[in-house]
């Protein structure tokens, strides 16, 4: 990857429904942050409510995507980070789910399909409590912004050169 790679981190949800709003929250968090200590050049903050057109648009020529979304487990760990990275030769094979009935899966598909896919994509799914309709995070998926925020921020440093792929499905808590 060269200097004028172009990074797209986008939060996933809806900020109106608990804990689905943790990808609203850290984007906001990175917002905050980057007034301090601002974002590599061609760093691209976003938030999507999971429309897989809307996601294709935001990491469309994006060398790295990072995307942070709220997910299901069965049984579930409130505040469980996952981890998954995914790079062009693997994205068409991805079955990634978030806590929508359609969204991150359909987008890398359709991104496939068209041959609008991102160079990598890493995808942070925070196991969450609570979707009812309300505001505010459930207290487990709320520790993580921080520690989350500071994650995605790393994440965007290395995407600036070279990184070895990460397993798909590897669990980072």
């Amino acid at each position: 990857m060269t200097g004028s790679v172009r990074i797209a981190v986008i939060g996933v949800g809806n900020e109106f429904r608990h804990d689905d709003g943790v990808g609203w929250a850290v984007v906001d968090r990175l917002r905050v942050r980057a007034q301090e200590r601002p974002l590599p050049p061609g760093t691209q903050l976003d938030t999507c409510d999971g429309d897989p057109g809307r996601l294709l648009g935001l990491w469309e020529n994006a060398g790295l995507a990072v995307v942070v979304d709220a997910a299901h487990a069965d049984p579930p760990h409130p505040g469980r980070v996952h981890r998954l990275e995914l790079d062009s030769d693997r994205l068409g094979y991805a079955g990634a789910t978030s806590s929508h009935g359609l969204g991150l899966g359909e987008a890398i598909e359709l991104s496939r399909v068209l041959g609008r896919l991102p160079g990598r994509l890493v995808v942070y799914a925070v196991e969450g409590a609570d979707r009812s309709v309300g505001l505010g995070l459930s207290h487990a998926v709320a520790e993580q912004v921080i520690p989350l925020a500071d994650r995605v921020g790393e994440e965007i440093v290395r995407g600036r050169g070279e990184c070895a792929a990460a397993p798909i499905g590897q669990d980072e808590s």
